[in-house]
């Protein structure tokens, strides 16, 4: 699961993207993503990232993490077309529902927490 620095969840059902194959998997292919869900990619060291929505039918949040699971950028990404970049160096990335972010209240500087499976 993860928490934000308050203990209240963000999402409750959460899935690791340790390899490259995964991360270069991501969300594509599937359907849809269940409520609660996320997709949490970890960088084997922080550098900048930049993501694409190919092959991804429905509509995310995404969000840019430091090496102290600081959130340095949120993004909503459309289906198909979407793209976006990192900006800056992040250790971890966050793709969920599209409207998580704005349920969770959630805003660059904001700390989240989590135990990482990689």
């Amino acid at each position: 699961m993860i928490l934000k620095s308050d203990g209240e969840y963000v999402s409750t059902h959460v899935e690791f993207a340790c390899s490259t194959f995964k991360q270069a998997l991501g969300l594509m292919f599937r359907k849809n993503i269940p409520e609660g869900y996320a997709l949490v990619f970890v960088m084997k060291k922080s550098r900048k990232v930049s993501l694409h929505m190919l092959f991804v039918n429905f509509a995310i949040g995404v969000i840019f993490l430091d090496e102290d699971k600081k959130i340095v950028k949120i993004s909503q990404l459309r289906p198909w077309a979407g793209l976006c970049s990192s900006g800056t160096k992040v250790k971890y990335i966050i793709e969920t529902s599209r409207e998580i972010p704005e349920k969770a209240d959630l805003h660059v500087g904001d700390m989240l927490s989590f135990k990482s499976e990689c």
